[in-house]
């Protein structure tokens, strides 16, 4: 007799996303196997899925769609079973990030999550203490959905030139995540732009904060430390923050140039010619 794990779809998103599954696939009366003909997957990873031992991508939950005719249903929920795939310490930074009307950030280190491709935050992500590796790069990926939103945030990005310098996952990641990068030259709501080595001594030597402001919410600033994240709206210390912030700005390169600066160093640092740099991590 075959042993079927029983879910309770209240125990969280990924519960729920699994129960539903095997409730819609089972009321159209199909296998696992025979759905996952249907939407180009193996049948193992329609039961894991359904079992909560695989965390769902977005593509699979659209091609399930499609083939149930659940109107969305997938497509809707995957959004909170990829959020809380997040540590419980970072998701309501998350939550209130997909809900700004502006963000601005300096990044000391790494390059924003919300630019970051699919293979640096792998990279990044594996430096972590985290079992479920993929979960947390599909979280990643889910995030940078809010710069496509219809009214997408005003996204202000300072990088330290240390974060272009520092090969994530080797030569090759790293030419692929610096030609993204470029690709935001021109957009409309995104500006990033590069603190460069020779400014020196600079308004946030001691690391890397977010401020996001929003339209009926208070600003708040958030900051990490080595195991979680903190979040304020406390005014003096927002004004503080929006203080570093503008000379930062200031002292950073515009633009235009901080895309000169990035292609420069893509192509010497990690171009076809360059010197082969050993795998690193951040």
């Amino acid at each position: 007799m075959v042993h079927i794990q029983s879910l309770d779809p209240t125990a969280s998103p990924l519960d729920y996303y699994g129960w539903e599954l095997r409730r819609q696939r089972e009321a159209h009366g199909l296998k696992q196997s025979q759905l996952g003909e249907i939407i180009f997957c193996t049948g193992s990873l329609v039961g894991q899925i359904e079992t909560t031992k695989k965390v769902p991508t977005r593509d699979f939950s659209e091609r399930v769609d499609a083939a149930l005719g659940t109107d969305g249903l997938f497509s809707r929920l995957i959004g909170l079973v990829l959020r809380s795939q997040l540590p419980t310490w970072f998701q309501p930074y998350a939550e209130m990030e997909a809900k700004a009307a502006y963000i601005s950030t300096y990044q000391a280190q790494l390059v924003y999550g919300l630019l970051q491709t699919e293979e640096y935050a792998r990279a990044v992500l594996a430096t972590g203490t985290s079992d479920d590796l993929e979960g947390l790069v599909g979280a990643r990926m889910e995030r940078q959905r809010v710069l496509e939103r219809e009214q997408p945030p005003l996204t202000c990005v300072v990088l330290d030139e240390a974060v272009l310098l520092r090969p994530v996952g080797g030569r090759e990641v790293m030419r692929r995540q610096l030609a993204h990068l470029l690709e935001f030259a021109d957009h409309r709501s995104v500006h990033v732009q590069v603190l460069p080595n020779k400014a020196g001594a600079h308004a946030s030597l001691d690391g890397a904060f977010n401020l996001l402001r929003f339209d009926d919410h208070p600003d708040v600033i958030y900051t990490e430390d080595l195991i979680s994240g903190h979040m304020t709206a406390d005014s003096a210390t927002i004004r503080e923050a929006f203080r570093r912030y503008a000379r930062l700005q200031a002292a950073a390169l515009s633009v235009e140039d901080s895309a000169g600066l990035i292609t420069r160093v893509m192509e010497e640092r990690y171009g076809d010619d360059s010197p082969t740099n050993e795998l690193a991590m951040a």
